[in-house]
């Protein structure tokens, strides 16, 4: 099983989540790839030759998409991902009203290509505390199953 996690950070927190997830992931001999986005060479349509996605990002203001992700939203839409799962992470603010909003709307996005998304959409609010990371460990360990 192919897989990868794919990611946006800015203050370094969906960051930490990622590579939680990464050690967890590596820790069962899983072959996983990692990127983030905005300073590694990751497109959408990369995305295809993976069996499972794990897609982290930080949620903007109120409930917005990061910049630097924003042409990669737009750019999924165009691929098919059926039959892939993808697995949601992120840090989010619940200052704002609109608490991972952008985690919804990458939700949505994913499945519109036809991939399974997992439930729950793991959101931790701004650092995560040991709580929030055995949540990204069993995110890791509900990906890998088939």
């Amino acid at each position: 099983m192919k897989m990868v996690i794919v990611f946006a950070s800015m203050s370094g927190n969906t960051e930490e989540l990622a590579e939680i997830i990464e050690q967890e992931l590596k820790q069962s001999n899983a072959k996983v790839s990692i990127f983030q986005i905005g300073l590694d060479d990751i497109m959408a349509f990369d995305l295809v030759q993976y069996d499972v996605i794990l897609f982290g990002t930080y949620t903007w203001g109120d409930g917005d998409l990061p910049y630097e992700l924003e042409d990669f939203y737009d750019d999924i839409e165009a691929e098919d991902l059926t039959g892939k799962k993808v697995a949601l992470f992120g840090s989010c603010d619940s200052f704002y009203p609109v608490f991972g909003g952008a985690l919804d709307k990458m939700a949505e996005q994913f499945r519109k290509t036809g991939a399974q998304v997992l439930e729950p959409i793991v959101k931790v609010d701004l650092a995560a505390d040991d709580t929030d990371l055995e949540r990204c460990r069993k995110l890791a360990r509900a990906a890998l199953e088939r």
